[in-house]
């Protein structure tokens, strides 16, 4: 079993920055990838970003140039440092593990940006 805690979400205005952290504990093979999810209200989810252990990584176009994704594999953590903050950014954001071909999910939290 694996768990995902993510922390990091809150209100910033337009042009601001927030930092997202993502841990994960459980299970943990060796070869993973993790990621960020987003859901806007109305909308489905979609891939922000994800991350391979080796560090390659991959960015939906909406957020290229303005979020890095990175993680940490000693301590299982994934980060999302989103700057340039837009209000269409607003929405859920979920962090995932995924290993074996299972999907793990966070519970989500909350990122909303005043205009």
């Amino acid at each position: 079993q694996v768990q995902l805690v993510e922390s990091g979400g809150g209100l910033v205005q337009a042009g601001g920055s927030l930092r997202l952290s993502c841990a994960a504990s459980g299970s943990i093979f060796s070869s993973n990838v993790m990621g960020w999810y987003r859901q806007a209200p109305g909308k489905q989810r979609e891939l922000v970003a994800r991350i391979t252990r080796d560090g390659m990584s991959n960015y939906a176009d909406s957020v290229k140039g303005r979020f890095t994704i990175s993680r940490d594999n000693a301590k299982n953590t994934v980060y999302l440092q989103m700057n340039s903050l837009k209000p269409e950014d607003t929405a859920v954001f979920y962090c995932n593990l995924n290993q074996l071909l299972r999907n793990y999910w966070g519970q989500g939290t909350l990122v909303t940006v005043s205009s």
